[in-house]
């Protein structure tokens, strides 16, 4: 019995930990398209530290992919003894990928030049790609460095959002741009690439943290909740109550998931009692250990 409590959690774990790092890779491809693809070959600024290698770009058309590397190198010496080593690496991955895409995707896409003659739709898909790539990657416990690791250094210990943040920390980088442009036009694109970014990346990270509560009634309470201790590790409350029309005392458990877990816990309900009566109803903020950390300013 106790190789089949120690075994299930492992595999998980493993699972969990491989598919970070192909959603953060996802998410470097998404962000590489939307910066080089729609915004640099329209002179659009977009904010952190791609922004500042956007802008050395524009004035000297050194290739942004190693500004980007260099000055997220920096930051991310200075960033591990705050953050810790576990999120650091996932981000050096994150750096590393984006920055071999960048090359790979400037080389590929030299000489196209997409919505040349509509720089606000160039403006808006490329900070779509770029926010849902930020997203993605913070969903998966990384980051693309730079502002980003600023923001999770401010959400770590202030309850701000990821996005609003990097809006405030990037409005420098951009109103930046117009030394190398000269062109507010292009100055303003940058700023409404920054809101469409942010509004997309809180969208993103949001809905990847919904978390969901569950009262399931069954005769086999006892081992649901079992199996929900041990895979998806989420705890479960007995609470008892009575039928009201039959009034038989029954147990009910009360248990709070991630709300990507749900599919989960449905799953063993349906195998463990088909029979079972099963309330799920998603709720606004859960605080605590394997939920979000409780923040007071």
């Amino acid at each position: 019995m106790k190789a089949q409590a120690i075994i299930p959690p492992l595999k998980p774990s493993l699972t969990r930990e491989a598919r970070d790092y192909v959603m953060i890779a996802l998410g470097m491809i998404l962000y590489g398209i939307g910066w080089t693809v729609f915004l640099l070959p329209n002179n659009i600024t977009t904010g952190g530290v791609p922004g500042i290698a956007s802008i050395i770009y524009f004035a000297s058309g050194f290739p942004v992919q190693y500004t980007y590397f260099t000055i997220n190198f920096i930051l991310l010496v200075l960033s591990i003894r705050i953050l810790g080593w576990k999120f650091c690496i996932k981000t050096v991955y994150a750096v590393c990928t984006l920055t071999f895409f960048l090359y790979i995707i400037q080389h590929f896409t030299k000489d196209i030049v997409l919505l040349k003659d509509q720089p606000f739709m160039a403006c808006v898909i490329g900070a779509s790609f770029c926010g849902s790539g930020i997203g993605i990657a913070f969903s998966a416990n990384g980051s693309t460095g730079g502002t980003d690791i600023i923001a999770a250094i401010i959400n770590k210990y202030r309850d701000i959002t990821l996005g609003r943040v990097m809006l405030i920390c990037d409005l420098i980088i951009i109103s930046s741009s117009y030394f190398a442009l000269h062109n507010w036009e292009k100055v303003v694109y940058g700023y409404v690439t920054l809101y469409i970014c942010s509004f997309v990346l809180d969208q993103v990270v949001n809905s990847a943290r919904q978390s969901v509560q569950f009262f399931i009634i069954s005769e086999k309470y006892q081992e649901i909740a079992k199996h929900i201790n041990e895979y998806p590790h989420r705890g479960a409350t007995v609470i008892d109550a009575s039928g009201f029309y039959t009034g038989k005392e029954i147990k009910m458990l009360f248990v709070l998931a991630k709300k990507r877990e749900s599919t989960i816990i449905f799953r063993l309900i349906r195998d463990i009692d088909p029979q079972a009566f099963v309330s799920q109803s998603a709720v606004i903020g859960v605080y605590g250990e394997g939920f979000d950390r409780i923040k007071v300013k």
